[in-house]
């Protein structure tokens, strides 16, 4: 698959961004979402799942796992790092998640961390519908917003909770959770977070 744009600069800096992403524990990263899903397990999709730190936490807890991520070079490492017959890996990605909607495949949980920052506002309109028509009714959006200075050689926006509240709404998606996400990795620029979710219907 070619390389989707918003992924610029991953495939070069993988080897360190592995490392880094692996300094945050699981339970530190998604000490927010952990508290909306459900304790039973469940089928979630982690989307943009980067080192597979997540997707290995939530495999860890008994749920049937799907982890999608566009960068060979990080997806390649995230399952040297987390091998589990829980986790199944694609080679997908945004806007489009075109070989998760040609499987007509259905979450209970759909995860996108540190993601949807990448997405320009085309991409964005183009990526809610995409997103929303995984979820199982009932399910769970949690995402993160990212606010402060763009890595060089990345590609990164800045979005706004009501522009994301406002897409997510037009597609049957309700809003239980805006509040802002505490930084865990160390930069030498300051960087804030916001977490929202969302359930179906």
């Amino acid at each position: 698959m070619a390389r989707l744009s918003g992924t610029e600069g991953y495939a070069q800096e993988a080897p360190e961004l592995l490392k880094a992403y692996e300094s945050i524990s699981f339970a530190e990263a998604q000490a927010v979402a952990l508290r909306l899903i459900p304790a039973t397990p469940c089928r979630v999709l982690d989307i943009g799942a980067g080192t597979g730190r997540d997707a290995a936490g939530f495999a860890a807890l008994g749920h049937d796992v799907v982890a999608t991520e566009p960068v060979n070079e990080m997806r390649e490492g995230a399952i040297a790092l987390h091998p589990s017959k829980s986790i199944e890996w694609l080679d997908d990605g945004l806007p489009e998640l075109t070989r998760l909607r040609e499987r007509r495949d259905s979450f209970d949980v759909v995860m996108m961390t540190a993601v949807w920052m990448h997405l320009d506002e085309a991409q964005r309109r183009r990526g809610m519908p995409n997103v929303a028509s995984l979820l199982r009714p009932n399910g769970l959006l949690v995402l993160s917003l990212r606010y402060g200075p763009v890595p060089p050689g990345r590609r990164m926006f800045e979005v706004s909770a009501e522009e994301t509240i406002a897409l997510a709404g037009a597609q049957g998606l309700r809003v239980v959770l805006d509040e802002a996400a505490p930084t865990l990795l160390k930069r030498a620029q300051p960087v804030t977070w916001k977490r929202l979710a969302f359930r179906k219907g």
